[in-house]
């Protein structure tokens, strides 16, 4: 019997100690052990579906699959259909030669079966694979003040900026765990103190800074802390428009990945600061100000890993996270004008823009738009670019992207969006 000082309720304790069968009390306890950690001293009820981060079938996880199966045999799913992070392959839209397939097939090779397991325990459909799970075609939008258990860095930090729902960021697993219970360990995020903003962050540029690049001056500065944004809005939106839910989403991902920020508020923007304005700043919290000469001081510290720092760029990657529809619109029409101004007919560059199958699908259905795509050269899949650099092959190619997340994990070479246009229309740096 495991004892806890957490305050469980008597169906929870009965949990625990294991009258509803061993494998609900390893889940249990796996969820008490995890909320102990980190001082919760009690479980609260969700209120929306969780968001998995493991979606890739990587042989190695072999405790994952083992324990999936104990699940199915104990018939335990979550109590709402979860989604989860992008697929790993797409062979028709991503090409690679016949070595690259034998490495993804060895470093992915439970894939399918894998899938088999989510959907058995839970998975909303065999579309829901992607980190951007709260975008409308996905299907898993919280709302504000909602609590929820997710994984994925920049779900994450979206969830809790700019929808105002709480969620804490969740080590892969657990958030599956806390799903088949229907509750979670109140930390952090999940409590209005942990919520309060310990930096402020002062945007002084003289125009609206690239956001992969402003996040990650943010993650990079306050690390695990919560920033609040002032100066922002003037320079972007008076409201939370397509065009300022597309900037947060990719200057969230960049600061949770260049740091590690799972919530920031804006001043006059995000429905936290809205609400409760400067109340969310904590008394003696630390200043940093950007201008335009500390973004080009954060830049200019972006190592380049490629062999030949002079290569021609093989394969330029455009969506990590997932393009919403509205940038996927945008980047299409950013490419014909391109095309058209230079008198070309295709991209010099193979190009690859990436969205979550939903997204992708409500392009098809668009009167002209896939095709127009298509017209350009460039392609679109449903992949995390991530895991394709993760091949110990593919990861020795220059491949330049506009993701500071990418960036950061791969060998990727980050440029920003109207030098990465410039390129994939030449075929060069």
């Amino acid at each position: 019997m495991y004892e806890t000082h957490m305050q469980l309720t008597d169906e929870e304790l009965s949990t625990l100690n294991g009258k509803q069968g061993d494998t609900l009390r390893k889940v249990m306890e796996s969820v008490v052990r995890y909320g102990e950690i980190f001082g919760a001293t009690r479980l609260i009820p969700l209120d929306g579906p969780v968001h998995l981060v493991t979606s890739f079938g990587v042989p190695i996880l072999t405790p994952v699959f083992e324990m999936m199966d104990e699940l199915i045999a104990a018939g335990l799913k979550t109590e709402k259909p979860f989604t989860v992070d992008p697929r790993p392959l797409d062979y028709k839209n991503v090409k690679c030669n016949p070595l690259e397939k034998l490495v993804f097939h060895i470093m992915y090779g439970k894939q399918k079966s894998y899938e088999k397991q989510l959907l058995a325990t839970g998975l909303k459909d065999e579309n829901a694979f992607s980190c951007t799970c709260y975008l409308d075609e996905v299907g898993n939008k919280p709302k504000y003040g909602e609590m929820l258990a997710w994984a994925e860095s920049s779900a994450v930090v979206y969830a809790n900026s700019v929808l105002g729902a709480r969620t804490n960021r969740n080590s892969g697993i657990i958030e599956l765990f806390c799903g088949i219970l229907g509750k979670a360990p109140e930390f952090g995020f999940l409590t209005d103190e942990g919520r309060r903003a310990n930096w402020i962050i002062e945007v002084k540029t003289t125009t609206l800074p690239n956001a992969q690049v402003l996040g990650s001056a943010i993650g990079l500065k306050v690390m695990a802390e919560v920033p609040y944004i002032k100066g922002l809005n003037s320079l972007l939106s008076n409201s939370l428009n397509d065009e300022a839910c597309a900037y947060f989403k990719d200057m969230g991902a960049a600061a949770a990945s260049n740091g590690a920020v799972g919530l920031f508020h804006v001043e006059n923007l995000t429905p936290d600061a809205v609400e409760l304005k400067d109340t969310l700043i904590k008394e003696g919290a630390k200043i940093y100000v950007i201008d335009d000469a500390e973004l080009e001081r954060i830049k200019a510290g972006y190592p380049i890993m490629w062999k030949d720092k002079d290569a021609e760029p093989q394969i330029a990657f455009i969506g990590c996270p997932h393009l919403s529809l509205f940038q996927l619109t945008g980047w299409i029409e950013k490419i014909e004008n391109a095309l058209k101004k230079s008198g070309q007919k295709k991209l010099e560059t193979r190009t690859i823009l990436s969205a979550a199958p939903g997204v992708i699908e409500k392009l098809r259905q668009m009167d002209g738009w896939y095709d127009r795509l298509n017209a350009t050269g460039a392609h679109l899949t449903y992949i995390c670019p991530l895991m394709y650099m993760n091949s110990p092959i593919c990861s020795k190619k220059p491949v330049i992207t506009n993701s500071n997340k990418l960036r950061t994990y791969t060998t990727a070479r980050f440029f920003e969006d109207d030098k990465i246009l410039d390129i994939i229309l030449k075929g060069a740096i």
